[in-house]
């Protein structure tokens, strides 16, 4: 069944063109994810299509109801049934001090209440935690309408998605599949277009060298000998003008063949992004964040009760769970150096937080990550054209950016200074996808400690190599990567969990110290008898993390 049909619609913004779209139309069965780097127009086309804002040209015909989500507005209803509350774990009555995933389900609880034809939803996980997400995900996978989602979280728009509508340079591409058979299919596009251009490069050099061929035969066409008669010689000056006229035809033919042909741009390679940190800024300490005794208490809440934790050197943490589980608060005690937390001396952190207070709005992009880059301006250059801010682009004033665009500007700032610790408080809101993907390029090929708060499952899944939790007022970390740590809470609990675990620690301990005196061995430390035992403590490790899994 129809639901909506756009025809030649146009959209500007000033004298900008930011949407032109010749026909688009969505059916009862599609599940669309809208996806585009931030200011393309993904929630003025979502606008559009609920005709919440008039198009400049073209028309659009809404068939059936609908039901709009977004983080901006209020629901038109202050209390839903006690059932859909249950189901999506929120109270049945609205209330300004619910948390913004609160505030969300909410919205999706009344909106699925009302049996719309269409949901349009605008960044719905923006702010809700993994728990939360998986319930919205459940209550979406129930309902039988149309859907139109605007969303970062990749598994998310897997889960959901049947199609995926891109928006770039004003125009929109539609692909079938969720948002991996997107990625696939982008792939191969490129792929093509690499065959493409080399084939054209080919085709061109060939007939270019047809020409260069011709036009030399043509210049080496002989003269009339001086013996010959003038009748000879005629006959003779007739045959070869005949012949490099000929010769001559050949070249313009062949030069028309090679103006027709189809132009084909190189495709661009996206160039890697290389975090090179100075040996000399290098932490040795096995620990680089120590956490001993630490108690924490808001009125009579208890965030954590005598909890204690490390972070070993290298380590890429992702901390995980619920909303006001203590996540914000336990890097702010980190940052603030609150009692019972130690960070090991020369330690040199880069804090990324969500009020982006390191820009300065008075100034350009480049002139706010050179500030304290310790990087060249071209590598600098490099890193703001992968995060889709090019050339011109980068003397953009910070005051004229979109909330998306000031996170990405404040994300290269940081990556660009003297660190050699990460520390980021949920970096991959209200950013694109592109960017999103380009800042995790940029964190797996960083070889410093990372501890990051996130509640997108693939940039943890991507990223992190250690899980930590809040549990029980306690702080946990898991040995492994998001899929491993799902893993290990599906599996029944084993009696002597808590001996593997001490085992664990124990190991985990003397391999620091033994990677420490093999990276810089004294005349004391035997170094074979080091690797030995560096070897046999990794494979004892692997033992008891695959019994623990």
């Amino acid at each position: 069944m129809l639901l909506i049909e756009c025809n030649k619609i146009k959209k500007y913004f000033g004298d900008r063109l930011l949407l032109d779209i010749d026909n688009l139309k969505i059916y009862s069965e599609d599940r669309i994810g809208i996806v585009g780097a931030n200011g393309v127009g993904k929630t003025t086309l979502m606008n559009i299509l609920s005709r919440r804002l008039e198009s400049d040209e073209g028309s659009v015909k809404l068939y059936g109801n609908y039901s709009y989500i977004t983080q901006l507005e209020e629901p038109e209803a202050k209390s839903i049934s006690d059932e859909a509350a249950s189901k999506l774990g929120i109270e049945a009555v609205w209330r300004e001090s619910m948390s913004g995933g609160e505030k969300t389900r909410f919205k999706l609880a009344e909106a699925l209440g009302g049996n719309p034809t269409v949901i349009l939803a605008d960044e719905p996980t923006c702010n809700v935690d993994i728990e939360g997400i998986q319930l919205m995900e459940e209550r979406f996978q129930e309902y039988k309408g149309g859907l139109i989602v605007i969303s970062h979280d990749r598994r998310f728009l897997d889960k959901l998605c049947n199609k995926i509508l891109k928006i770039e340079n004003g125009k929109i591409k539609i692909y079938q599949g969720n948002y991996s058979h997107y990625k696939d299919q982008k792939i191969k596009e490129r792929e093509r277009a690499e065959f493409e251009y080399e084939a054209y490069i080919k085709e061109k050099k060939h007939l270019e060298e047809v020409i260069n061929d011709t036009k030399q035969k043509a210049k080496n066409v002989r003269k009339t000998p001086k013996r010959m008669g003038n009748s000879e010689a005629r006959l003779h000056k007739m045959g070869n003008q005949k012949a490099k006229a000929n010769l001559e035809r050949v070249a313009k033919s062949v030069k028309k063949r090679i103006e027709h042909l189809e132009a084909k741009d190189k495709p661009k390679k996206e160039e890697i992004i290389q975090l090179d940190i100075i040996d000399a800024d290098r932490l040795h300490s096995k620990i680089i964040i120590e956490g001993k005794n630490i108690n924490k208490t808001f009125g009579n809440k208890i965030i954590f009760n005598d909890a204690g934790f490390n972070i070993y050197n290298g380590a890429k943490i992702g901390l995980i769970g619920p909303n006001g589980c203590g996540k914000s608060t336990l890097i702010k005690m980190i940052m603030e150096n609150d009692e019972g937390i130690k960070i090991t001396q020369g330690a040199k952190i880069g804090y990324f937080s969500q009020d982006m207070g390191i820009l300065d709005e008075k100034v350009s992009i480049i002139e706010n990550v050179m500030e304290s880059s310790v990087y060249p301006e071209s590598f600098a250059r490099l890193l703001l054209a992968r995060l889709l801010f090019k050339r011109e682009a980068v003397y953009k004033k910070i005051a004229v950016l979109s909330g998306g665009e000031r996170v990405k500007v404040s994300f290269a700032k940081i990556l660009l200074q003297d660190i050699n610790l990460l520390i980021l408080d949920e970096p991959t809101n209200f950013i694109d996808i592109n960017a999103l993907e380009v800042i995790e390029e940029a964190l797996q090929n960083y070889d410093r400690t990372l501890l990051f708060v996130s509640h997108d499952r693939s940039f943890v899944e991507t990223v992190a190599n250690h899980i930590m939790t809040i549990e029980n007022h306690k702080i946990k970390i898991f040995p492994g990567n998001y899929s491993e740590y799902l893993s290990s809470k599906s599996k029944p609990v084993d009696h002597d969990e808590a001996e593997l675990e001490k085992r664990v620690f124990i190991l985990q301990n003397r391999l620091s110290e033994v990677i420490g005196r093999l990276s810089m061995p004294s005349k004391k430390d035997d170094v074979t008898a080091l690797d030995k035992e560096y070897h046999e403590i990794l494979g004892e490790l692997e033992k008891l993390k695959n019994d623990t899994i």
